[in-house]
Protein backbone atom coordinates (compact mmCIF):
# COMPACT_ATOMS: atom_id res chain seq x y z
CA UNK A 1 0.00 0.00 0.00
CA UNK A 2 1.43 3.24 -0.90
CA UNK A 3 0.73 6.60 1.00
CA UNK A 4 2.08 9.90 1.02
CA UNK A 5 5.41 10.44 2.76
CA UNK A 6 6.31 13.44 4.73
CA UNK A 7 9.76 13.82 3.13
CA UNK A 8 9.77 15.14 -0.78
CA UNK A 9 12.79 15.55 -3.11
CA UNK A 10 14.64 19.27 -4.04
CA UNK A 11 15.96 19.29 -6.71
CA UNK A 12 17.98 22.03 -8.37
CA UNK A 13 20.45 22.62 -11.52
CA UNK A 14 23.55 24.74 -10.60
CA UNK A 15 27.40 25.65 -12.32
CA UNK A 16 29.80 22.98 -11.38
CA UNK A 17 31.68 25.60 -9.91
CA UNK A 18 29.07 26.38 -7.31
CA UNK A 19 27.58 22.61 -6.50
CA UNK A 20 29.84 22.56 -3.30
CA UNK A 21 28.39 25.98 -2.22
CA UNK A 22 24.24 25.45 -2.76
CA UNK A 23 24.45 21.78 -1.64
CA UNK A 24 26.22 23.12 2.15
CA UNK A 25 23.35 25.52 2.06
CA UNK A 26 21.09 22.64 1.48
CA UNK A 27 22.20 20.70 4.07
CA UNK A 28 22.62 23.72 6.69
CA UNK A 29 18.91 24.27 6.13
CA UNK A 30 17.94 20.98 6.97
CA UNK A 31 18.35 18.86 3.36
CA UNK A 32 19.81 15.21 2.95
CA UNK A 33 18.24 14.06 6.39
CA UNK A 34 17.78 10.32 5.82
CA UNK A 35 17.31 7.88 8.66
CA UNK A 36 20.76 7.92 10.27
CA UNK A 37 22.68 9.59 7.75
CA UNK A 38 23.52 13.17 6.85
CA UNK A 39 23.90 14.93 4.36
CA UNK A 40 22.67 12.47 1.50
CA UNK A 41 22.39 13.78 -2.25
CA UNK A 42 23.12 13.13 -5.98
CA UNK A 43 24.76 14.85 -8.76
CA UNK A 44 24.13 14.80 -11.73
CA UNK A 45 26.42 16.25 -14.73
CA UNK A 46 24.59 18.24 -17.31
CA UNK A 47 24.29 20.72 -20.09
CA UNK A 48 22.25 23.69 -19.16
CA UNK A 49 20.59 25.84 -22.05
CA UNK A 50 19.04 29.23 -21.70
CA UNK A 51 17.99 32.58 -23.51
CA UNK A 52 18.29 35.68 -21.61
CA UNK A 53 15.20 38.17 -22.69
CA UNK A 54 14.79 41.66 -21.78
CA UNK A 55 15.25 42.49 -18.36
CA UNK A 56 17.04 39.76 -16.94
CA UNK A 57 20.52 40.11 -15.81
CA UNK A 58 22.44 36.74 -16.30
CA UNK A 59 25.04 35.70 -14.15
CA UNK A 60 26.22 33.67 -17.16
CA UNK A 61 26.14 35.01 -20.89
CA UNK A 62 23.64 38.06 -21.89
CA UNK A 63 20.74 39.01 -22.53
CA UNK A 64 19.74 37.67 -26.24
CA UNK A 65 22.20 35.08 -27.21
CA UNK A 66 21.73 31.69 -25.93
CA UNK A 67 23.89 30.35 -23.29
CA UNK A 68 24.87 26.56 -22.97
CA UNK A 69 26.49 26.11 -18.85
CA UNK A 70 27.99 22.75 -17.60
CA UNK A 71 25.78 22.02 -14.63
CA UNK A 72 25.31 19.84 -11.76
CA UNK A 73 21.60 18.47 -10.84
CA UNK A 74 21.68 18.27 -7.10
CA UNK A 75 19.00 16.09 -5.54
CA UNK A 76 18.23 16.00 -1.99
CA UNK A 77 15.61 14.49 0.27
CA UNK A 78 13.86 17.19 2.73
CA UNK A 79 11.20 16.96 5.63
CA UNK A 80 7.96 18.91 4.56
CA UNK A 81 8.86 20.92 7.36
CA UNK A 82 12.00 21.96 6.25
CA UNK A 83 11.27 23.29 2.57
CA UNK A 84 10.75 26.33 3.23
CA UNK A 85 14.08 26.78 4.69
CA UNK A 86 15.74 24.64 2.16
CA UNK A 87 14.56 26.60 -0.38
CA UNK A 88 15.89 30.15 1.00
CA UNK A 89 19.08 29.07 1.46
CA UNK A 90 19.56 27.48 -1.97
CA UNK A 91 18.18 30.44 -3.47
CA UNK A 92 20.61 32.53 -1.22
CA UNK A 93 23.69 30.24 -2.00
CA UNK A 94 22.28 30.03 -5.93
CA UNK A 95 24.44 32.20 -8.44
CA UNK A 96 21.60 32.16 -11.00
CA UNK A 97 18.79 35.40 -11.06
CA UNK A 98 16.59 32.48 -11.57
CA UNK A 99 17.21 29.01 -10.59
CA UNK A 100 15.75 26.05 -11.27
CA UNK A 101 13.75 24.51 -8.59
CA UNK A 102 12.06 21.15 -8.28
CA UNK A 103 10.01 20.22 -5.57
CA UNK A 104 9.06 16.45 -6.43
CA UNK A 105 6.61 14.71 -3.69
CA UNK A 106 7.31 11.03 -2.93
CA UNK A 107 5.45 8.26 -1.35
CA UNK A 108 5.95 5.62 0.73
CA UNK A 109 5.38 1.61 0.98
CA UNK A 110 3.80 0.55 4.86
Amino acid sequence: MLKDSDFLKIRTAVPIENTAQVRQAMIEAGAGQQGNYAGCSITIRSTGRFLPLAGAKPTIGVVGKEQEVEEDIIEMLCHKNKVKNVIKALKKAHPYEEPMIDIIPKLEIN
